[in-house]
């Protein structure tokens, strides 16, 4: 008998029992070739590049808000230099547009043009106007609050962000998201209720202290809604585009918008010709002021680095956990840096923000299970319906 003509062997197990052996050998020649694929491909580079950004995010507003500080504390009485060095460090960035850009190619990104210049200018406008006004308003909360009150109200933007989500992104709501939207936001109606703000009865004092909570808390609903429509246009515009060039190109021309916006403030209200008098009067010399001022730049610029690169890699709201995970690092250093004082209103605060943290990581956990638990079900149909092909054949 020749080799072509030796008879197929059929298996002895009854047809149902046959298919199911047949579905569980495939299913698991899946997870095997998936497990593979997660140690060996993307998902190593995709978790270091997670790392990054929010080393990125946290390193960057701890160095930026503590500096920020340090500028007035010892000195530094120019709100638009303040705002400036904010957003003004992206020279810094430049360098890395020449890295080899690391795009994660897919089938669909044949058919994806990159989007026009008449409609990408307009929103690099858009996005770089508001962060300069952004920038102003956190300048102004930092210069009138203590870093752990000004700190502390940061957290509402964790909830001014999932409602942004909700009508932007798609993000819904859940009883965990909703718990975390109430407790960030009894964190900080703590702090503006609590008597004489942060020490002091003088009517000034007490004024500066509402304005400064309120410019902050502004600040976090804006930028709460800077970061939901950062992600809608990763999504609609860039259509996600996977390349670290598009984040640093998005940083730079943002804040290269706002830095000029900023300038044209600085110059408008006169505040440039106290500089040099300022640089002077700078209690830790004028080698320190400017270094003050470079590093906070600096700072803040691998913070928006940061920022965007989390929304580009998961979503705006994941960006924001990560900041809100970093609030607390700022009042624990300047409890030794700057003498900044805890009192027991703040205490409380802080609880009731780490509570809302938590209750929002719970949720995202629980999204988690059930993403892959779905995906797993949509697998397993998948290989149902491909045997059942190869049966009819």
């Amino acid at each position: 008998m020749a080799v072509g003509d030796i008879p197929e062997m059929k298996s002895q197990l009854p047809p149902g029992e046959e298919a199911k052996e047949e579905n569980d050998i495939n299913a698991n020649d899946v997870v095997s070739e998936q497990s593979r694929k997660f140690w060996r491909g993307g998902q190593y580079k995709w978790w270091a590049e997670m790392g990054v950004y929010s080393i990125f995010v946290l390193s960057g507003q701890s160095i930026g808000t503590l500096l920020g500080r340090l500028y007035f504390d010892k000195g530094g009485n120019s709100k638009w230099m303040a705002t400036l060095v904010q957003v003004v460090g992206f020279p810094v960035l430049i360098p890395l547009l020449f890295l080899p850009s690391t795009k994660t190619t897919t089938p669909q990104d044949d058919t994806i043009r990159s989007p026009s210049p008449t409609i990408v200018a307009p929103l690099y406008v858009f996005l770089g106007l508001s962060v300069a006004v952004n920038c102003m308003l956190y300048t102004v909360g930092i210069e009138y609050l203590p870093v752990t009150t000004y700190s502390l109200i940061c957290a509402s933007q964790l909830g001014f962000n999932a409602l942004f989500s909700f009508f932007l992104n798609a993000q819904k709501f859940t009883p965990y998201i909703v718990n975390s939207l109430v407790l960030l936001t009894l964190s900080s109606t703590l702090l503006v209720l609590q008597p004489g703000g942060d020490g002091g009865d003088a009517k000034t004092s007490r004024r500066k202290y509402i304005i400064g909570f309120v410019s902050t808390l502004a600040a976090s609903a804006g930028y709460a809604l800077l970061l939901s429509l950062t992600q809608l246009a990763f999504s609609r515009i860039f259509k996600k585009a996977e390349t670290f060039r598009l984040v640093i190109e998005m940083t730079i021309y943002q804040s290269a918008v706002a830095s000029a916006a900023i300038v044209a403030g600085l110059f408008a209200s006169g505040e440039w010709r106290r500089l040099g008098a300022e640089m002077d009067g700078f209690e830790l010399g004028k080698t320190s002021y400017v270094m003050n001022l470079t590093w906070t730049a600096v700072g803040w610029q691998f913070f928006s680095v940061g920022c965007i690169g989390l929304i580009f890699k998961v979503s705006s709201l994941f960006s924001n956990v990560i900041s809100i995970l970093g609030l607390p690092i700022p009042p624990v250093l300047a409890v030794f840096i700057l003498n900044d004082k805890m009192n027991g209103v703040k205490v409380i605060s802080m609880v009731l923000a780490i509570w809302g943290f938590v209750s929002y990581i719970y949720q995202h956990y629980l999204d988690d299970v059930k993403e892959k638990a779905k995906a797993k079900a949509v697998q397993r149909e998948q290989q149902v319906s491909q045997l059942a092909l190869v049966h009819t054949v």
